[in-house]
């Protein structure tokens, strides 16, 4: 429980912007996954980098714990408060503060959305491309080192974050990276920052690496009979060269929940969803291509369209996917979980997904970015049925354990959190040790997001 002292001095500042209503509390205490709630025992709502600074000098005078806040999308608990103190919650600091458009860069304050980025972007012709698919906003985006369906072409925010600033554990303020487009000078204090999941420091900018706003698009969508010929297709895609900005896979039981949910007409099968970037001349021809791999997998008609209220509608479609799939067992609640392997290895690491879930009886609809190798499986969980979520996280446990297995990580994209701590030591060996001294040297009496990621305190 966090000191009265403590919530005083913040308050003394940050007056109704220190909230300590129970609503907002329980808001700051949910996961959009299984995780039960862990509210903080405040939240505050800055404006400034320098008001961070003070929240975070007073949270570490007192020890209090400190949790940054986005838009509460995160799947494995990071933004939770299993030890109470304060939620520093961003939706304030919600500024584009200057947009470059012949370095092809942006600085923002981390409140601000992917959307938002994207809508005041649209008349410089560029356009900021990673999308995990929720209107996450950009500070959190780069705490997870978020990825998506663009990935494939775009990469990461490993790939897309220039420079940031971040508020460390002793309330010192540092600048990390530059808007020069390469650079020898030290550690790469960016990267270390980006992934961090708020446990080494609160970022306050963010200076992002923009891309031009293609000259033609297309999308489209196929069948297939299994999960294999997809993954074939998508290999022969990407070993080709094919200009492909997103390539994603859902299983048969996401296409019957896609036409229950959205009225759409797929065959039970697995299908695969395409977009190509270029000109005209190369989507049409990009598309024609991949039509015919498609068919040399034993695919039905590749269905593509350059109509932009068609390819909205795929993507709508694709990225209410979580939506889809809760609506389909009304009161189920969702035990999402991500893997991801070398793409040589997908349709095995899925096709015994699959069967281990048919084996459990649990709804289990699976869905992924792969021409990434990253897939998800959404394990649904009835309330009433206590044996629900055992069975659940046992089926996930095996999920991580058979990527390791063949040579990939416990998560492609959500993250570590609380969800997925128990493989850090197994995925990275004594590389783990090293994070976790990291840490400590950092934020010597764990206040920054504790209880995540990294070795934990005896």
């Amino acid at each position: 429980m966090t000191a009265p002292q403590t919530l005083d001095a913040l308050a003394s500042f940050l007056g109704q912007r220190l909230s300590r209503s129970k609503s907002d509390l329980d808001l700051h205490g949910r996961s959009e996954s299984h995780f039960p709630p862990m509210p903080p025992d405040a939240v505050a709502y800055p404006d400034t980098t320098e008001e961070v600074q003070r929240i975070v000098t007073l949270c570490a005078e007192a020890r209090v714990p400190v949790i940054g806040w986005g838009t509460g999308t995160s799947l494995e608990g990071h933004a939770q408060a299993p030890r109470g103190g304060v939620c520093v919650d961003f939706s304030r600091m919600n500024k584009v503060l200057e947009i470059r458009p012949a370095d092809l860069d942006v600085t923002v304050q981390p409140g601000v959305t992917r959307e938002q980025l994207n809508r005041e972007l649209r008349a410089t012709g560029l356009m900021f491309p990673v999308d995990p698919g929720a209107n996450a906003s950009l500070g959190g985006m780069a705490a997870t080192r978020a990825s998506g369906t663009t990935a494939v072409r775009y990469g990461t925010m490993r790939d897309n974050v220039l420079g940031l600033q971040a508020v460390l554990a002793d309330g010192q303020v540092v600048r990390t990276g530059s808007r020069a487009r390469k650079s020898s000078a030290g550690y790469d204090l960016t990267a270390l920052l980006v992934g961090s999941e708020g446990t080494l420091g609160l970022m306050t900018e963010l200076t992002l690496r923009l891309h031009g706003i293609p000259e033609a698009v297309s999308a489209g969508v196929c069948a297939f009979a299994s999960v294999e010929d997809a993954v074939n297709a998508v290999i022969d895609t990407v070993q080709m060269g094919l200009q492909v900005a997103r390539i994603e896979l859902v299983d048969a039981a996401t296409a019957r929940i896609f036409n229950g949910y959205a009225g759409t007409g797929f065959p039970e099968q697995p299908h695969l969803m395409l977009e190509f970037h270029g000109s005209p001349e190369s989507v049409a021809q990009d598309a024609a291509r991949f039509g015919e791999i498609a068919a040399d997998h034993g695919a039905g008609t590749f269905e593509w369209s350059a109509q932009e209220e068609d390819r909205r509608a795929l993507w709508t479609m694709r990225h209410n996917a979580h939506y889809a799939v809760l609506a389909s067992r009304p009161g189920h609640r969702a035990l999402v979980t991500d893997i991801c392997v070398p793409v040589s290895r997908l349709a095995e690491a899925i096709g015994a997904t699959q069967a281990d879930i048919a084996q459990s009886g649990l709804p289990g609809p699976i869905l992924g970015h792969v021409g990434d190798g990253n897939f998800h499986a959404i394990l649904l969980i009835d309330p009433a049925k206590s044996q629900d979520q055992e069975t659940a996280e046992a089926l996930s446990h095996r999920m991580v354990e058979r990527a390791l297995d063949l040579g990939g990580t416990a998560t492609g994209e959500h993250g570590i959190g609380l969800g997925k701590m128990r493989y850090m030591a197994r995925e990275h060996g004594p590389g783990w040790e090293v994070m976790g001294t990291i840490k400590r040297a950092l934020d010597p009496h764990d206040i920054l997001n504790p209880g995540k990621l990294v070795p934990q305190p005896d």
